[in-house]
């Protein structure tokens, strides 16, 4: 008589059916097989999140080029636009990001917030020998204009007069020459005889110091001139 296969009681005992992926007797252990639908699952998961890392990157690359090409530095609202983000704080997210891998890669640059903005610069551990190499030349002050310059920054908003009582000299040129090289500006006029005019940092002063606001500046005493 013709053997038709093993009973359907036979297949119950062996674990399951080879037709429908369950689990059957090999060596009289179980061995699980998995189903179609869950291997498709996993590959959806991690092509997923490697799209999504993919975005991520592409996202940071975008933060990186526009920082580099920048002439100014950049507030997070501006930088959002320019690199098609979301808003602000993703922005942030991805400068913080960025900046944390430039550092763990020992980049010669990395992000720096200044001016109230973000702007890549050249690590300042390597300032001087790029002053001596003439590819950073550092802005030339003479000792007076550095002086008025110091003046007009710890008392501002100041006038002329303030300014030359603490210095004990004339100011009126280095005053201009100081506007002229973007360091100053007039900022409004005095409420005193004459409404003089009233000077102030710009935007400029903070990108060549290094600093974000004028809360970072060094709190110093300026006395008047005997």
């Amino acid at each position: 008589m013709r053997n038709s296969g093993p009973s359907a009681s036979a297949l119950q005992r062996d674990g399951g059916h080879p037709l429908t992926g369950g689990p059957r007797a090999l060596g009289g252990r179980g061995v699980p097989r998995r189903s179609g639908l869950a291997i498709a699952s996993a590959k959806s998961q991690s092509t997923g999140q490697a799209t999504e890392d993919d975005r991520q990157a592409a996202r940071r690359r975008r933060v990186e080029a526009v920082l580099l090409l920048a002439r100014e530095p950049l507030t997070l609202r501006r930088l959002a636009k320019l690199a098609n983000l979301e808003d602000a704080t993703q922005a942030r997210t991805l400068i913080n990001d960025l900046s944390a891998r430039l550092d763990r890669r020992g980049c010669a640059f990395g992000v720096v917030s200044v001016a109230g903005g973000y702007q890549l610069r050249t690590r300042s551990k390597l300032s001087p020998w790029l002053s001596a190499a003439g590819l950073d030349p550092p802005a030339q002050l003479s000792q007076p204009a550095l002086e008025t310059l110091v003046v007009v920054a710890a008392r501002q908003p100041v006038v002329r007069a303030e300014v030359e009582a603490i210095r004990g000299v004339q100011c009126g040129e280095l005053l201009r020459q100081l506007m002229d090289r973007g360091l100053l500006r007039i900022v409004g006029r005095g409420e005193e005889l004459g409404r003089p005019l009233l000077y102030g940092t710009t935007r400029q002063f903070l990108e060549v110091f290094g600093l974000m606001g004028l809360d970072d500046l060094p709190k110093i005493g300026v006395r008047e001139s005997a």
